[in-house]
């Protein structure tokens, strides 16, 4: 056995999916096997793999008992000369493990390999190459030092930014997305260290496997994707304190007294410095947005004041106090209810706002018509500052929208330019299962990877996609991978890293469209949505038929009985659908549909008797219960008991 492939996946299907297909294409023309370590995900992935991939070998845990744990389960039961850990949020290249086996067949002292890692959006990801986190390595990383001086070999250790990551190198540490390892090397040096459950795990073993008198190598001339979906966001202050805890176990067990006490210190210095900077930045992005409403509210006041005073009085009408408390009063009153609205939740709603000011000057104004006529100034300036409020909150939220800040993203959802690569069938398929997803999408059409793909649909050809991503303004590109290679799909991912596109990627016969737009998102899925039926407002007119038609066939029913056989199971039915127990319109029963359906009470009759020869095919028959599911509609409902209403005593 040349290669083991190890996989621990945790609630991530759609991607596990993808990988899997990917490993599926590399490992042609090898002696592989695949295994899947499962951590008790409630996502249906055990079944997504039973079902697509028979060939794996499935580990499926009662409990998430961690990456290293998970892992070890399955290096345990290896046979190949090497063992690859490899994230299923990765996508690899059809010749990668042929490449990466060559080189370490090679290279007798390799013990650890590393690729070339990119993002969803073509670009480098620098945790591809690592050096050993000493001390000084980790505090240039901690405060900075390496983010400044990248090229420095002195401050750019910790991702060995000065290193070219388009050569072969010695490193450190290897990345635990993509970690080949040599099996005689983990005999010698031991499996992955359980005492790490998420992070450090992979720098304990890459630093092991030296001291054991091997090498750790960064291989770049095979490329991976690795959509970064982790569980954990990095700018958390959890990730901070499990990620820098996992340096002070590692800090004990491999450096000696001092040099783990100073590590030790440093770290935790490190967590309370990114402590008070995470808890300082929140306060900040709660106050800041509020705080400007408010300089921008009084500054109308300032000139709405004396306006109103020479237009309607005096100068000097109103007193000092007046914007010295009042006005500050009724800021307070409009941004509590600003607040209270959701004028303050991101994305930023204009609609939300609005209301907040609506009920902030309607409080306002009953506030003011109970107190003393010595407090009552003047209504005309509660109703002009409102208004002014109104315009000027939308107005600088609608230019910081535009100006692309990040706090004043506005919640609009964007119609995005999508071009879809592939070829004609599979290109259609995937363009249907864009059409069934939420996304709002303006199609822009497909891309022809050879002369045989030809339709009024195809707008150029794949050597021309530079061009067409910049005429056609595309803000996406889904490539089929049932049309192209990984290594085609990497290529073409790098050639536009230049523009601001993104790009998915739909595996062959799934329902999902995968992708990420950089390395601080989790990967982003366009998958078919089939729980309308789901939907409160559903179920409420689902329920309101049922009992409507039950109430008709009740009271008709001394005339109707007499259409029906079964006359007592006929009132039975329609009881049964009163009280809830039944439901006039339910799935067809007896099929084992692939995806898990929301639950729905048993069903007198069925889609299926819309038919006058119901399917007995199973894959018609889930594919109606998933359309019933997906499209609900209760007009639809009413088609099938018109259609079927001999059937309501049966």
């Amino acid at each position: 056995m040349e290669l083991s492939v190890i996989i621990v996946n945790y609630n991530v299907k759609h991607f596990l999916e993808q990988c899997l297909h990917s490993v599926q294409k590399a490992s042609k023309n090898l002696d592989v096997e695949i295994f899947v370590v499962d951590n008790n995900s409630v996502d249906g992935s055990s079944q997504l793999v039973r079902d697509k991939f028979p060939k794996v070998q499935l580990v499926e845990n009662k409990q998430n008992v961690g990456f290293s744990k998970a892992n070890n389960q399955a290096v345990r039961q290896a046979k190949g000369k090497y063992i690859l850990l490899l994230n299923p949020d990765t996508v690899v290249e059809e010749d990668t493990f042929q490449k990466v086996i060559s080189f370490m067949n090679e290279k007798p002292d390799a013990g650890g390999l590393g690729v070339k890692m990119i993002d969803g959006k073509g670009n480098f990801l620098p945790e591809s190459k690592r050096g050993l986190p000493t001390p000084w390595v980790a505090f240039s990383k901690i405060f900075g030092l390496s983010k400044l001086f990248p090229k420095s070999k002195k401050f750019g250790k910790y991702h060995l930014s000065y290193l070219d990551e388009n050569e072969i190198h010695e490193v450190d540490v290897l990345a635990g997305a993509f970690m080949l390892l040599r099996k005689a090397a983990l005999e010698k040096v031991g499996l992955l260290d359980e005492t790490f459950f998420m992070y450090g795990e992979d720098i304990d073993l890459s630093y092991r496997i030296t001291q054991g008198g091997y090498k750790n190598y960064y291989f770049p001339e095979t490329t991976i994707i690795h959509y970064k979906g982790e569980s954990t966001k990095k700018g958390s202050l959890n990730y901070v304190k499990v990620f820098y805890k996992a340096m002070v176990i590692f800090a004990q067990k491999h450096f000696s007294g001092g040099r783990a006490n100073i590590f030790s210190i440093l770290i935790h210095l490190a967590i309370y410095f990114r402590a008070f900077l995470s808890i300082t930045k929140r306060l900040f992005d709660r106050i800041f947005v509020p705080l400007l409403d408010a300089v921008f509210i009084f500054l109308g006041f300032l000139f709405l004041s004396p306006f109103w005073e020479n237009f309607r009085y005096e100068p000097g009408y109103y007193p000092p106090e007046f914007l010295h408390w009042v006005v500050p009063a009724y800021i307070v009153f409009w941004l509590v209810s600003i607040f209270f609205s959701g004028g303050y939740k991101k994305p930023v709603s204009l609609l939300n706002v609005a209301r907040g000011i609506l009920w902030g000057t309607i409080a306002i104004l009953l506030v003011y018509s109970l107190v003393n006529e010595e407090y009552r100034f003047s209504r005309a300036l509660i109703l002009l500052g409102s208004a002014w409020a109104a315009i000027a909150l939308f107005a600088y939220r609608l230019v910081f929208h535009w100006l692309k800040i990040k706090s004043f993203g506005l919640n609009i959802e964007k119609t995005k330019k999508i071009a879809i690569a592939g070829h004609p069938d599979e290109a259609k398929r995937v363009k249907s299962v864009l059409q069934q997803t939420q996304i709002k999408s303006d199609f822009a059409g497909f891309i022809a990877l050879d002369a045989s793909d030809f339709s009024e649909e195809y707008i150029g050809s794949v050597r021309q996609l530079n061009e067409i991503a910049r005429i056609n303004r595309l803000d996406e590109i889904i490539f089929c991978s049932g049309s192209l290679s990984s290594g085609e799909i990497i290529r073409y991912m790098l050639e536009l890293t230049s523009l601001d596109i993104d790009f998915k990627i739909a595996p062959p016969e799934s329902v999902s469209i995968i992708g990420s737009n950089s390395i601080h998102t989790a990967g982003d899925l366009y998958v078919v949505h089939i729980n309308t039926i789901s939907k409160p407002s559903n179920r409420h007119k689902k329920r309101l038929f049922d009992i409507t038609i039950a109430v008709l066939l009740l009271v008709f029913s001394p005339l109707l009985i007499l259409f029906f056989s079964r006359k007592g199971r006929f009132l039975k039915n329609a009881f049964q659908v009163f009280t809830g127990k039944k439901t006039w319109v339910g799935y067809i029963p007896d099929s084992a549909t692939p995806e898990k359906l929301p639950a729905l009470k048993p069903g007198i009759l069925s889609p299926a008797d819309m038919f006058e020869t119901p399917p007995a095919e199973t894959a018609k028959i889930q594919q109606l219960n998933i359309l019933y599911a997906r499209d609900y509609n209760v007009f639809t409902d009413m088609e099938i008991v018109w259609k079927g209403w001999k059937k309501l005593d049966v």
